[in-house]
């Protein structure tokens, strides 16, 4: 088993990444769409000598614009971001958005003052695209999870296997040793002989989300195999697994069928022989 493990680390692939894995530009369209509005009002202060006063104007005609001023310093309003105010207090960072004193005095205390008297920014729609893109960056480790999704459904699909993608656990309630947790399957397989309840994932860096999957999966695959007729699969690839290299090892022992990109054939040609039938 060892030496199996060996070569199945041996193939894990260095990334799985296509090129619009980098930039998901559409997220990011949608992103600025929804604040266009109140980020062409905010052009209003770029060049002007006397900020005060220009914001004391703007904040009378609409405050409302004020509200996006956080996606500047490139922070998303989800994150509740708080800070030490000058009275070295902490308070929340939208709190600077409710008078126009304070949007001054987060105008100046981040550093757009002078951004905007010097004339760095010369449209805050343009600049903040480019903060979402930099932002877009942080969710690249689930796109790695969805690429690995479109890699196994285009295997499957050159191969002919028929399949379903997003299925429950409920669907199937002869398996009770899940209990009242609901479990969503990546793909499900039936041939002749098995149903196949298989989880897929990627990853390109180490991390504890690691061997929470091993484990996981290691408790999951024998209370599945239990009963006849099902069969629980693991497609899993990625250097990220170097990094936790004894956990996994561990999960390969205990699951019988775990798979990477290279030797997914394997399951491929056994399905086959099994004869896959149609959903």
């Amino acid at each position: 088993m060892s030496k199996q493990f060996n070569i199945f680390i041996s193939q894990l692939s260095e990334t799985n990444a296509t090129l619009d894995y980098f930039t998901d530009f559409g997220k990011i369209k949608d992103n600025i769409s929804k604040i266009s509005i109140k980020l062409n009002q905010l052009n209003y202060l770029i060049g002007k000598e006397d900020l005060k006063l220009a914001i004391e104007e703007l904040f009378e005609e609409n405050a409302k614009a004020f509200e996006v001023l956080d996606i500047l310093i490139a922070v998303r309003k989800i994150k509740k971001a708080k800070t030490f105010n000058r009275e070295g207090k902490v308070v929340q960072l939208d709190s600077y958005f409710e008078a126009a004193d304070k949007v001054y005095e987060f105008i100046q205390d981040t550093g757009l003052g002078e951004i905007f008297r010097n004339k760095d920014i010369t449209n805050l729609v343009d600049y903040v695209f480019g903060v979402e893109v930099g932002l877009d960056s942080n969710a690249r480790k689930n796109r790695g999870g969805d690429n690995m999704s479109k890699a196994v459904s285009l295997i499957f699909d050159q191969a002919n296997i028929s399949y379903k993608t997003e299925v429950s656990n409920t669907v199937f309630p002869e398996i009770t040793s899940l209990g009242a947790d609901v479990k969503r399957f990546d793909f499900v397989i039936k041939t002749k002989k098995k149903t196949y309840l298989i989880e897929t994932n990627y990853y390109n860096s180490g991390g504890s989300k690691l061997n929470e999957t091993a484990r996981a999966y290691s408790d999951l695959a024998p209370k599945i195999n239990q009963y006849d007729g099902y069969e629980f699969v693991w497609i899993t690839d990625g250097q990220g697994w170097l990094s936790a290299k004894n956990k996994l090892e561990e999960a390969y022992n205990i699951i019988p069928s775990v798979y990477n990109l290279s030797t997914l054939k394997e399951f491929i040609n056994r399905v086959i022989t099994e004869e896959v039938l149609a959903e």
